[in-house]
Order: structure tokens, then sequence, then C-alpha cells
């Protein structure tokens, strides 16, 4: 029902089930501002002969990200907000509106050899953001330096207009390699993907930094109908818990990553190598197998209402109020809710949504169980095995601008099911791995982070592009102490 509706370029909104009858039931439409299309469906072209939904991008798949980050840049920040600092240890929200085009214009400069789209002082004030250690944030990696006060920045009509400068060269260049008047090169196939990703990823840094101001400046997705809460919690109350308490798995040899170095672009034999070939990040690759053993793990990660019980309880003096929550009032038993980009919902509504917080705090949840964090070989056999996908049901590319309740562990589909549209934490430090070569083409992406402070993240949140979240090689990181973005867990046990 999902694929048909998504085909049809629509969501749905609330599906009302008939109470005598489970096989009847009307679903609330509505024609959003924007859907993302099944991966499956990715056509054939000149430019993707395979139809591989991890080749070439289409210029459908830019404008799709287009519309989306335009929606949130125009119609979700006001004015008031454009200079406001969310969240201390990230930009402001107009760094980023000018960051995407800047991204864009850097790396087709550097592969074009033409000079950047103007005006090129913008490539130094919104070239790189930033990633401070959140317990010494005077250290920090290279990045963009930017003016100090509001009114040294760009206005908001100069780098609109830059935006759109940058569009259409990058249309252009499409217009040139379908015309056959620029050569399709493993290289330049790279670039345009990394171009796509990165703006994926940052839609939802953008939006992670402007839900700490949900319902107190920042205005709700528009083109999408306010979801009926009352209605929606009575269903996810509903929803059958899991059958077992956990999925038993391994011992057995899992194979990750996959063989995608971005050195062989430029060897004779790979240089026009582009048709059937699946891109990723540095960190992606090569192909590796790793020996995982015998571990039980629970079908579902840590619910807001899981982690209110230890917050309130065994918790009270380990962990911190995750930011993804609020208080209603300065009193100690003040009731607690839960921000969605709509504003914040009461607890009751969102208590079965996977809470998002620290690593480090759902470590000392875990350690609570008497368990602890997967690590990534662990999470990642966890969700090749029960993990849906996008086509199946998952909560990912928009189809809610919220979390939903997890349905791994049911009867059905063998236990199959989504983990609500959260990234997941693993116990796993980013670092390096044998046989990786970093990027050439966005120097540092990786390398930059191999800190000893982040951890890697597997899965995919509500506000995924599906391109990232089905690809299975997909490894994201954040900071072991870093709250803000939608990253939750589930808890491992050793056999």
């Amino acid at each position: 029902m999902l694929n048909i509706v998504t085909d049809a370029h629509l969501r749905i909104v609330v599906t009302l089930r008939s109470p005598t009858d489970d096989s009847l039931a009307l679903h609330i439409l509505e024609r959003p501002a924007v859907t993302f299309p099944r991966l499956s469906l990715t056509p054939c072209s000149p430019l993707n002969p395979t139809g591989s939904p991890y080749n070439m991008p289409s210029l459908s798949e830019f404008q799709d990200g287009w519309r989306v980050w335009d929606l949130i840049t125009l119609g979700m920040i006001p004015p008031s907000l454009l200079h406001s600092k969310p969240i201390d240890l990230r930009h402001k929200p107009l760094f980023y509106m000018g960051h995407l085009p800047t991204f864009l214009n850097l790396l087709m400069t550097a592969y074009l050899k033409e000079r950047p789209v103007e005006p090129v002082r913008f490539t130094s004030i919104f070239e790189r953001g930033i990633d401070p250690h959140v317990d010494d944030p005077e250290y920090c990696h290279s990045h963009s330096e930017v003016p100090e006060k509001d009114e040294d920045w760009p206005a908001l009509g100069e780098v609109l207009a830059y935006r759109d400068r940058v569009r259409e060269r990058l249309m252009r260049l499409y217009e040139e390699v379908k015309k056959g008047e620029r050569p399709l090169t493993r290289r330049l196939a790279r670039t345009l993907v990394m171009v796509l990703e990165h703006d994926g990823f940052h839609i939802e840094t953008l939006l992670y930094i402007l839900i700490q101001r949900a319902g107190t400046g920042m205005l709700p997705p528009p083109g999408f109908a306010t979801p009926p809460w009352k209605h929606l919690a009575a269903q996810w109350d509903a929803t059958p818990a899991p059958t077992t308490p956990y999925a038993t798995l391994g011992p057995c040899t899992l194979t990750m990553g996959h063989d995608d170095q971005e050195p062989d672009d430029l060897l004779p034999e790979f240089t026009n190598a582009v048709a059937g070939h699946d891109f990723g990040w540095d960190n992606e690759s090569p192909k590796r197998t790793v020996s995982v053993g015998q571990f039980n793990i629970s079908w579902r990660p840590v619910t807001n209402g899981d982690f209110l019980d230890f917050w309130r309880g065994a918790g009270k003096d380990r962990v911190g109020l995750p930011p993804s929550w609020v208080l209603d009032s300065d009193s100690e038993d003040s009731e607690v809710s839960v921000r969605a980009l709509y504003g914040s919902v009461p607890m009751d509504v969102a208590r079965h949504w996977p809470v998002l917080t620290a690593y480090d705090d759902l470590v000392a949840y875990a350690a609570s169980k008497g368990g602890r964090i997967p690590t990534e070989p662990e999470l990642r056999l966890f969700l090749d095995t029960y993990q849906v996908g996008y086509e199946e049901g998952a909560n990912m590319g928009f189809r809610n601008w919220h979390p939903m309740p997890a349905t791994a562990g049911g009867e059905k589909d063998e236990g199959r099911g989504s983990n609500g549209g959260v990234w997941e934490w693993t116990s796993t430090l980013f670092d390096m791995h044998e046989g990786f070569a970093g990027t050439s083409i966005f120097p540092g992406y990786s390398s930059d982070f191999y800190d000893t402070k982040h951890q890697v993240v597997l899965g995919a949140s509500y506000a995924t592009i599906p391109r990232l979240g089905e690809r299975c090689t997909v490894r994201n990181f954040y900071q072991h102490n870093y709250p803000y973005p939608w990253v939750g867990a589930r808890v491992a046990y050793d056999c």
C-alpha cells in the first residue's frame, strides 16, 4: 500500500482500520510538497545504463533533494532564526544555506578546471562546517572562517541567487554529458554522487539543529498535514510487543563494505568504467570479512518510555536530560515532552518512539540492563537480517516527519520490521581499517574524525534520503557525547 501511494506521489496521513474486519482500512492521503521515489524504479539512461540506485545520480535525484532543502530553508526558518545558533557546536542556519551550493561549486570547479561560480568569496565563507569536540570546543578540524558579526554575513537574497547560479551550472553539466560534449568518467560520476549524498546528510543536520527551536521559532514543514497525534498514539499503544525478548545471531563470518576505492578511478582501465559500479564514501571500502560470535540483541531500540523510567530511577545521577526532550517546568517531577518538527508532543504520544540521545547515555542504560551497545558488525548483521527497507515500510525518506514505534520481532515476516526511523549507535570506534584509502575529492571526510571521539553509526532516520538509508555499506559517525543527532540504540547481550 505504501508503494502504491509513493508511486502516485502521495503519502498516508493516517490509516483508520475497521473495528470488526481487519481486512478493511481507510487510508487518508495527501499530496505533499515532495516525495522520494522507490530506488528499484531507478530508470536506465545513457548516464546510468544499468539503472543501479548507487551509480551516477540522475538530475531528477538532485531536484528531489533541492525541493526538500528549499522547503526546509525557505518554509521552516523564519528570518529571526537565520542568525541564531540553536546548537552552539554547529553553525547558524544561514551558513548551511550557503554551504550546500558552495560544496557543489567547489567540487565542480575542481573537476572542470573552471573558475568557480561567483561570488568567489563565498567559497571561503561557506566551504566547510564545524564539528568541535564536545568536551573541548576549542579543538576542531580545519573549517571555514566565518564572519563574527551578523551584519558581515551575506544577505539571504545574495545566498539564494548564488544557489540558483550553482544549480544552473550543474544542469548545464548534465546537458553536456547527455549530448556527448563532455565524457562521463568515473571521477565525474563519483563527484556527483558525493555532492548528492552530502546534500542528503546535511538535510538531516539542519533539521536536528532546527528541532531545538521547534515551537519556539522554527515552523512546521509546509505542505504536510499535522499528524493526528491522539489517534496515532492509540494505534501505537496497540502495536504488538516482540514475541521473544531478543534475537540470537551468530556465530558467523560477515562481509562488510564494498570494493569502491577512489584511487582506482584514475587508472586507465577504470577511467570510463561507470556503468554498473556502486559508489560510496571512502570509509565504506574495501570489502572485508569479520568474524562475529554468538550474541543476543533486543528486537527494538530503547524507547522514550524505557529511558524515562531509567532517567527517573537508576540513571537519575548518571545521565542528563536528552536534548530531544523538554521539561514542562523546573520542578523535579515535571512532565516530559518530546521534541518534534511540529512542536513538542506529550510523552504519552512519543513513549514508543526510539529515544534520541548520546552514546554515553545509552551505554549507561544498557549497563543497567546487564547489556551493552552492539559492535558495528553485530548491528550490521542484525539490520541485514531483520531491518526492512524503504519499499517494505521503513520510516525514511520523509514518509513521516517524526519517528515511529519500531516493529521488528513480530509474528509476521519472520520477525522483520522497522526500527522506527532512527540511526543507531555502535560501540565501534570510527577509525582506520585495513585497506582504507582516503578521498582526494573531499580530503579529510573520514580521516579528520579518526580522533578517538567518534562512534560508528548505522541505519537511517526518517529524514534520510533512501539512497543513503538503503545502502548497507553506509557508515555514519558522531561523537560519543554529542546528544543532538537522530541516533538511538538497542541493547546487546553476551551469550
